[in-house]
């Protein structure tokens, strides 16, 4: 049913996203799909690297890592930006078309009141894109 699966990866909170990549995991296994890890980074130094081309090297070795895991394949791919706090959302739906994704697993925080003044990032990309969305809550 699903080829490819888009992934948004911070490698600065990788714990926090670990039960969405064992989703993503299983879901990869399941439909011998390929999984397109993404990242959105600044333009200027950050935590995880000092360049975007240190970010690449380093999500790309991160999709490496997770190969092991499902056995499928991987690409890779860091999206620059000035704000990607606030450019997230548009930079992901861009990226979800291009890479002709059919399926984003990505997680996200439990509902509340606040949501409805400030969407979620997974709310958002469901209603602006084609792909199926599956979002991971935190585990309780």
């Amino acid at each position: 049913m699903f080829k490819k699966i888009l992934v948004p990866v911070d490698l600065a909170h990788i714990e926090v996203i670990e039960p969405s990549l064992q989703v993503v995991a299983e879901q990869a296994k399941h439909y011998g799909a390929e999984v397109c890890y993404v990242a959105v980074a600044a333009t200027t130094p950050g935590s995880v690297a000092r360049t975007p081309e240190e970010h690449q090297q380093k999500l790309e070795a991160f999709a490496q890592e997770r190969a092991k895991v499902h056995g499928q394949p991987v690409s890779a791919r860091v999206i620059t930006t000035p704000d990607p706090i606030a450019d997230l959302d548009d930079v992901l739906v861009d990226a979800i078309d291009e890479a002709d994704a059919d399926l984003v697993i990505m997680p996200t925080h439990p509902p509340k009141h606040l949501d409805a003044v400030i969407p979620s990032h997974g709310g958002k990309v469901a209603t602006h894109t084609e792909a199926s969305v599956f979002l991971v809550r935190p585990q309780t």
